[in-house]
């Protein structure tokens, strides 16, 4: 096997090497960071580290990656480690010209490789940028960039050699490119990201456009992108076109680099030149190529302080302007001017209505935050407009709201679908399919209500006729039997119980309390300390799992102990070495606070940072669980961390607690198991009441309860 560092450990930058920690080693072989030092612990011919961040070594990437390829270990493939070497030996070249450049030089080179079919790096210099003038004769796609490189003697053939590694390690020119585009943030080209929406909802955009169902017809399809930005737009609905169909694609971007950047990615993809015109400008050059059956625009940002609801109405409107019948436009833009409230019969508010009236506009979505990656805060909402003739006008639009969702890719599925049926009906209510996230209702209630905001204002109508909402009144009578239940069976308990008395007087001085330790109690052979266990996340919240899983969360108490649970067969593959709890073991964790919990059932899996104390009940003064985790919460009240701090002042080890008393424990675990039982009593009651508030106002909320005069019924 040709070693990693033999195929591009040269190519590195004089001076640099690929300095890269235990986390970015996990990262790179698809492990968990443990592993990784498990590996370094374990394996004499590890690499070793070449210089420290602190305390944290660092590692010759080149020497990781090598030896990841010659053992075999990790998850990830070979070509997946030969590129991330490639990636970061890009990286480190913005030593020496700027980031942009790299991305620009890099992606033209690969892109020259796809024109010429051969390898780039076995060809000279001069002889590379002969064949680039002839084939890009009037510098659209790749000549600039190549003619930028600085000192292009050098630093040319080198990297002809990384876009050749690339290449090789993805078995494509294209995916080569899209490797490069997706570390563009790494590679420090912030600017490629800041326009482009999120991939899931630029693939759902394309396919609101319905261009999988296009058919090239008699004139060609045209399909239009009036911002091209880096070409993520654009690449997504070549993906979802039909291969046999061929649409010409007219783009447009005032940001020259842009557009070649574009090109560049459209190329190596397939797409001839022939088959797109992708101007440097802000205008669509529709004169030539004819007006576009399909319209997909992300509109740029604009800060919230520089764009009025009327400039992005009026961007719309222009927009609108090329749209043919039949056609159809999808537009992503802010949420303030799309759907939000806007001043009663002012010039935005009678420009947006209009889209309604003249029967453009067929749906609208309100959109979560986080459709910007780089602009987390930026609310957005999708508009989906289509010129119909008169004959066939429905009257009709969607609304759908999905800013309270994740933007996850069951949800966008959801409504990608949700708007085919919708324009697949003749922009007609389907009686057998409602919005799952929306309504349809007549444009007029909008129309004609001035300055109101373009969301749904009820649930769905097929809301009303889920099996939860249809038996949510039944379920409401079941809990409040349940509630009665649980306040007779308390007060039939506790009005037999003695009333709690503790007893507690002051400590006489010639009596003074014995202290000790948790480290002292291991040492004594009155402890066992057990560690936690390393569980992917993926191996929790398992449905119908059969051990219950007690992360720190439950011991902390701010998550309900079984809420977690692992597969039996994940644990006896997965984690041979793990150790089930028994009953009476006190589970404690420092991280994120500190907590003590005593599990009185056993059978449960502890996972790290939390761990185990087991109590030796063959000791000669055996501990009590429960009074272990009580006078341990009270020790470590005394030593929390202060702010700033990493950790708290003292160990759960070191806490200095009670050596109680066998006499003087067993009366105490005896309150505690009073304290316990009561506490449970009105635990359970607190829930039934929390279900029963938040089950009532759920059917307030979507509309489907009301809250009847008692006296009537």
């Amino acid at each position: 096997m040709t070693s990693t560092r033999e195929a591009a450990g040269p190519t590195l930058p004089e001076g640099s090497s690929w300095r890269i920690s235990y986390s970015e080693i996990g990262a790179l072989a698809q492990v968990q960071r443990p592993v990784v030092t498990t590996w370094a612990r374990r394996h004499g011919d590890f690499p070793k580290p070449v210089a420290y961040a602190g305390a944290s070594p660092l590692f010759d990437g080149a020497d990781v990656a090598d030896w990841l390829l010659t053992t075999g270990r990790g998850n990830a493939d070979a070509r997946q480690i030969q590129a991330e070497l490639v990636l970061y030996t890009l990286s480190a070249l913005r030593q020496q010209m700027p980031a942009r450049l790299v991305v620009d030089a890099v992606t033209a080179l690969i892109c020259l490789r796809h024109q010429l079919d051969t390898a780039v790096a076995a060809l000279p210099w001069g002889t590379l940028m002969a064949q680039a003038e002839e084939i890009d004769t009037e510098d659209r796609f790749l000549l600039q960039e190549l003619r930028s490189i600085p000192d292009a003697d050098r630093q040319g053939p080198m990297l002809a050699t990384l876009a050749d590694q690339l290449t090789e390690a993805a078995y494509s020119p294209a995916e080569a490119v899209e490797w490069v585009m997706g570390a563009r943030r790494r590679l420090g080209c912030d600017d490629l990201t800041a326009g482009e929406p999120m991939p899931l909802v630029t693939t759902a955009l394309a396919r609101l456009s319905g261009i999988a169902d296009e058919e090239e017809g008699e004139e060609g399809l045209v399909v239009a992108v009036p911002y091209s930005r880096s070409g993520d737009l654009l690449l997504a609905l070549q993906s979802q076109s039909d291969p046999e169909t061929r649409p010409f694609y007219l783009s447009a971007d005032p940001v020259r680099d842009l557009a070649r950047l574009a090109r560049r990615r459209m190329l190596v993809r397939g797409v001839y030149e022939i088959e797109m015109e992708l101007a440097d400008g802000e205008t669509l050059d529709t004169d030539e190529w004819g007006y576009p059956r399909i319209v997909v625009c992300v509109l740029p940002y604009e800060a919230a302080e520089a764009r009025t609801p009327l400039g992005v109405l009026q961007q719309i409107q222009n927009l609108t302007r090329v749209l043919e019948y039949g056609c159809v436009a999808i537009v992503l833009g802010p949420a303030d001017a799309l759907v939000g409230p806007l001043p009663p019969r002012g010039e935005a508010d009678r420009l947006r209505r209009s889209f309604l009236t003249n029967h453009l506009l067929k749906a609208v979505v309100s959109m979560p935050e986080g459709v910007f990656p780089s602009r987390p805060a930026h609310r957005t909402a999708i508009w989906v407009l289509s010129r119909t003739p008169k004959a066939q006008r429905t009257g009709l639009v969607m609304l759908a709201d999905l800013a309270a969702q994740p933007l996850t890719e069951s949800v966008l599925n959801a409504l990608v679908e949700d708007v085919e049926i919708f324009r697949a009906g003749g922009w007609r209510s389907d009686g057998r399919h409602d919005p799952r996230h929306g309504v349809i209702l007549n444009a007029t209630a909008l129309s004609e209500s001035p300055g109101v905001a373009f969301r749904p204002q009820h649930r769905p109508h097929a809301s009303r006729f889920t099996r939860d909402v249809i038996e949510r009144p039944a379920r409401i009578s079941d809990l409040e039997l349940r509630l009665q239940q649980l306040v007779d069976a308390t007060l039939s308990e506790l009005s037999a119980a003695e009333a709690i008395r503790t007893h507690a007087v002051l400590r006489s001085d010639d009596r003074p309390a014995r202290r000790t330790t948790v480290v002292r109690l291991i040492k004594e052979r009155r402890l066992r300390r057990l560690p936690g266990h390393r569980i992917a996340a993926e191996h929790l919240s398992v449905p119908g799992g059969h051990y219950t899983v007690l992360t720190p969360e439950e011991i902390v108490g701010s998550a309900p102990v079984g809420g977690r649970r692992m597969d039996r067969a994940v644990v006896h593959t997965m984690y041979e070495h793990a150790e089930f709890t028994e009953p009476g073991d006190v589970v404690v964790t420092a991280t994120p606070s500190f907590g003590a919990y005593v599990d009185d059932e056993g059978l449960s899996v502890v996972a790290f940072p939390a761990r185990v104390l087991r109590v030796r009940s063959d000791a000669e003064n055996p501990i009590r669980p429960r009074v272990l985790a009580a006078v341990l919460r009270a020790a470590a009240a005394e030593h929390e961390r202060v702010p700033g701090a990493v950790r708290a002042s003292r160990r759960i080890e070191e806490l200095l607690i009670p050596d109680l008393s066998d006499s003087e424990a067993q009366r105490y675990e005896a309150l505690l198991v009073d304290i316990a039982r009561r506490t449970a009593l009105l635990r359970q009651q607190a829930a039934a009441l929390d279900d029963l508030a938040a089950m009532t106002a759920d059917g307030l909320i979507d509309g489907t309860l009301t809250i009847t005069d008692p006296t009537l019924s």
